[in-house]
């Protein structure tokens, strides 16, 4: 985690972002280091960066064209997995909650969002990889109480050992594989094994999709993030 959070925001509305850049500029540890009005601008301006210029945090409209929000993630997460997003929406987000989750997006904020949580949120996701409020938590869990929605939010082969839930546990809580491969007196390449085997199991692109499925199974308890 770099000392200063790198932010990038795509909104086609001017206003929004005029209003998000200058109300991150009084924020020390937060710096915008790209906008864009569309999807495939955004695209095209991301292949141009170094890695030191790159953002570890993408603020996504949901309603944008050519390119909406849903398609600008996929194509994000597919490019560039390690890429946090945190969505932005005049909509709450019932309706679209699982499969943004299962895409792997930090955390939804409705666009009417106050500045403390807003600032919260992007702290909380470059730290813990994911933010959710109370709201959020309570949707996350009446949406998972259906097992048909459980079931095709992760698709699981098969379950996860105790082993890997060991190892599930130690990556929310932000341990790298030496650390985690320390505490569970294995290599750090048997732990690279695990992460592996474990996002296959559960059909997740990233360690932001590893995290949501073990708060949903009671893996992790969301009040430590």
């Amino acid at each position: 985690m770099s000392s200063q959070i790198k932010i990038a925001l795509i909104d086609d509305e001017q206003l929004i972002l005029e209003g998000v850049k200058m109300l991150l500029s009084n924020e020390k540890n937060i710096s915008v280091c790209l906008t864009s009005d569309n999807g495939p601008d955004f695209i095209e301006s991301l292949e141009k960066l170094t890695p030191t210029e790159f953002p570890d945090i993408a603020l996504v409209d949901v309603q944008m064209k050519p390119m909406n929000g849903f398609e600008l993630v996929e194509v994000l997460k597919e490019k560039y997995p390690d890429l946090k997003i945190i969505i932005l929406s005049s909509h709450y987000k019932t309706s679209i909650l699982g499969y943004m989750v299962k895409l792997g997006v930090s955390a939804f904020l409705p666009k009417n969002s106050n500045k403390k949580t807003f600032i919260e949120a992007i702290t909380m996701v470059d730290k813990n990889g994911v933010f959710f409020t109370a709201e959020d938590h309570q949707m996350l869990f009446t949406y998972m109480n259906s097992s048909a929605k459980k079931n095709s939010l992760f698709e699981i082969a098969d379950e996860l050992s105790e082993r890997e839930k060991d190892v599930v546990k130690l990556i929310c809580q932000e341990f790298t594989n030496n650390e985690i491969g320390e505490k569970l007196f294995i290599s750090p390449r048997t732990v690279e094994s695990h992460r592996q085997r474990i996002l296959e199991k559960i059909g997740a692109k990233n360690t932001v999709g590893i995290v949501i499925y073990a708060i949903v199974n009671n893996i992790y308890s969301l009040e430590k993030i």
